[in-house]
């Protein structure tokens, strides 16, 4: 391991530990771990706020020791911590908000790794599918809580159930990227949705419809206020230590990169001018919640975690930007209240699709972020709420439409400029 790769193992141990910390501190250790297993005993589909359900305490813990496994697979596997790493183990942390739990990911995960012998691969080839797969932990917790089932019978289909669907990911994950053509970020929030309507039509037809329930906390505490703007500082801080005399001609660099997948920010700038863009993408995200009066709670401090993530994978200011405002026209056109929790976490998971306004233009972004409020307002409704990357899911829609839309003007285009020719 050289010297860049302790650094960043270092920033994120520090990061997760930080947290844990923080958390035992803020609830006290008693009723934090009391939280800690309140929350592995609670349903996790969307949307499930974890402050509201074990506390803010015990929901950052949570968060950073499911994260600390996505950390120890990266290590374990031998795979470099690099762009998609960070995003996934960032991404983790995030829905360990709301949705994800240290139990409910291993299953998915053991799931992977099988199918990684199955197709005689090694695990490090299907490491990110394992990582980013874990958003469909709910359907876990689903068939252990929800489905009717009882003690072990419901324990053994709900661990049989995510070794299958871990199994299927890898190729179903392979097709998706096909469709949207790396467009959209979240390529697995789009598998998993795909996957999640096979899963919750099978349910539905089993025992009914599966009821979508909402737990937002609409007054979180002052901590968590405040928590993203010093995890942005920490970022900066770190990207500054780690190469001051770079930083800021990286991060322009990094500007000027469509951010399409695979998009590698820290191979193709530097780990400096990553954490640059990463701080400062959580401070004009937390400015956005800020401005709209909107609540500082586990979905939204979710959200905010995952755009930073992908600012180490396809994301920055420059293309982010139209697709938050696409979101925010949308709710103006159509009478929606930015600071509503669909509207809210939309403007900030929509970022998906942050490539197409930096392959494209500001205004391709604009209608992007417009449509796509209009579509992830009726995909959770599909797939039950069993995929957490309900805008991934959402997005690699819009995406494809939007893709297929502008290569059939990139082609008329074309044949007029050769019969002109």
């Amino acid at each position: 391991m050289d010297l860049r790769e302790r650094q960043l193992y270092g920033i994120m141990i520090l990061l997760l530990a930080g947290l844990i910390v923080t958390g035992f501190l803020f609830q006290g250790f008693g009723p934090t771990l009391r939280g800690f297993l309140d929350i592995q005993r609670h349903p996790a589909r969307l949307i499930n706020d974890y402050t509201s359900i074990g506390g803010t305490g015990a929901t950052l813990v949570n968060a950073a020791v499911t994260a600390l496994i996505g950390l120890l697979l990266v290590a374990i596997t031998g795979v470099r911590l690099s762009g998609p790493t960070i995003a996934g183990v960032l991404t983790i942390l995030g829905f360990g908000f709301f949705g994800k739990t240290p139990l409910n990911i291993l299953p998915i995960i053991t799931g992977v790794f099988l199918a990684s012998k199955i197709a005689k691969k090694t695990f490090s080839e299907y490491l990110l599918i394992a990582l980013f797969g874990t958003a469909l932990g709910p359907l876990v917790t689903f068939l252990v809580l929800e489905f009717g089932l009882t003690g072990l019978p419901a324990l053994v289909t709900a661990i049989l159930a995510g070794i299958v669907t871990g199994i299927l990911l890898p190729p179903l994950a392979m097709a998706m990227l096909h469709l949207h053509q790396g467009y959209n970020l979240y390529n697995m929030g789009l598998t998993c949705g795909f996957f999640g309507l096979f899963a919750a039509s099978i349910i539905t037809a089993i025992r009914g419809p599966i009821a979508i329930t909402v737990i937002w906390n609409a007054e979180p505490p002052l901590l968590l206020l405040l928590l993203m703007p010093v995890l942005s500082v920490y970022f900066i801080l770190a990207g500054i230590v780690m190469g001051k005399k770079d930083i800021w001609r990286s991060f322009i660099s990094i500007q000027r990169l469509p951010g399409r997948l695979p998009s590698d920010f820290i191979d193709m700038a530097s780990p400096a001018g990553t954490f640059l863009n990463i701080g400062l993408l959580g401070l004009v995200s937390w400015l956005y919640v800020f401005l709209v009066k909107g609540a500082f709670n586990g979905p939204v401090l979710g959200g905010i975690l995952t755009v930073m993530g992908f600012g180490a994978f396809g994301k920055h200011l420059k293309n982010v930007w139209p697709v938050m405002a696409g979101v925010f026209i949308s709710c103006l056109v159509f009478g929606k209240d930015p600071s509503a929790p669909g509207p809210l976490l939309a403007a900030l998971f929509a970022t998906t699709l942050a490539p197409l306004a930096g392959e494209f233009g500001p205004l391709t972004g604009i209608i992007a972020g417009f449509l796509h409020l209009v579509m992830v307002e009726r995909t959770a409704a599909w797939h039950g709420g069993l995929d957490l990357y309900n805008n991934g899911f959402a997005g690699g829609l819009t995406a494809a439409f939007l893709v297929a839309v502008i290569d059939w003007l990139r082609t008329i285009k074309q044949r007029k400029e050769a019969l002109k020719g």
